[in-house]
């Protein structure tokens, strides 16, 4: 079942009307939401454990959700 606003919440916190609504139109489920966030704060200690790299939603999901570098500024 594809995310609601009050589930992007409870999995990450407050977040900004615009990073919600891009995570929600991605399609994925709470699970994938979950997962990403593991990837983007434990990312180390994910692939210590053998785990593969995330890929389809879970990498688009970590992708919005990793810190951007402010290279461009």
């Amino acid at each position: 079942m594809t995310l609601t606003r009050s589930e992007v919440t409870e999995v990450l916190g407050p977040v900004g009307n615009t990073l919600a609504a891009d995570i929600i139109a991605t399609g994925a489920t709470r699970q994938e939401l979950l997962e990403a966030w593991m990837w983007v704060n434990s990312d180390e200690a994910l692939v210590g454990e053998g785990r593969e790299l995330p890929r389809g939603r879970v990498a688009q999901l970590a992708d919005l959700l990793a810190p951007q570098d402010d290279e461009d500024l």
